[in-house]
């Protein structure tokens, strides 16, 4: 199964992909050393020809850029809305495809799917033996039927990668009494604690501070790859009923 990786920075979201199955084809407009995939383009993703996607690909990730929408960005006017000509783009192109942003995109989007550290036991662990989970909510918008897990929730402190830190805001650990502060884990490999929070050791902090977790693309993508067999097993099969389109 090929999958197309727009937006790919350092593989996030690639290497779920390739966790479930497909071989996975990256594009961003600069190249990044350790991006993971199988193939990599460097491109301009939104002026990509929509007909060379649709023939050498079987589906479409795509992660547009989030400074614009993200909460914790000031300047918001700086970072235009990528996700409209996205959305134009993967629909021009014909193929199932998944839309990622963060959280303060949901009015940009049409009915996402949220997914959380929490569902996927993302987590990292201190030299003390102190566990941290990783909550950091996801939007997946899809033109197929993609069903979240349940999330359980977390019993331990939750922690993020995010400006290039790793830090914690939860109970105890927050510092500050709501100003903001965060504890950044003094004295502790902090690099390699972002590394296993977010299941990519390859990543750099920058990178982890943008990144999508694997756990969740590996999740998404058995379900697109389950989706596309399907519809094409449906399609060869004379006897089954029509599709609602086709009738």
């Amino acid at each position: 199964m090929r999958i197309l990786d727009l937006f790919c920075c350092a593989g996030g979201a690639t290497r779920g992909y390739q966790l479930a199955g497909a071989h996975v084809t990256g594009v961003d407009i600069v190249r990044h050393r350790r991006y993971v995939g199988d193939e990599f383009v460097e491109a301009d993703c939104l002026a990509l020809d929509p007909e060379w996607i649709a023939t050498n690909f079987d589906a479409v990730h795509a992660s547009p850029k989030c400074q614009g929408l993200t909460e914790l960005n000031n300047d918001k006017s700086r970072h235009p809305n990528q996700i409209p000509a996205t959305r134009g783009l993967l629909r021009a192109a014909g193929l199932p495809y998944v839309l990622e942003n963060v959280r303060n995109a949901a009015s940009h989007m049409i009915d996402p799917v949220a997914l959380t550290g929490t569902m996927f036991d993302c987590h990292m662990m201190t030299s003390s033996g102190q566990r941290f989970d990783l909550e950091r909510t996801r939007l997946f918008e899809t033109n197929w039927p993609l069903v979240a897990p349940a999330d359980p929730g977390s019993l331990h402190p939750i922690a993020n990668v995010f400006g290039g830190h790793v830090r914690c805001r939860s109970g105890e650990y927050r510092t500050g009494k709501g100003t903001g502060r965060t504890v950044d884990f003094p004295g502790e490999d902090r690099p390699a604690l972002a590394k296993a929070l977010m299941g990519m050791p390859w990543a750099s902090m920058g990178e982890l501070s943008e990144a999508v977790p694997p756990a969740m693309t590996e999740y998404i993508g058995r379900q697109l790859i389950a989706h596309i067999r399907a519809s094409r097993e449906a399609a060869n099969d004379p006897s089954a009923p029509p599709t609602q389109e086709a009738a």
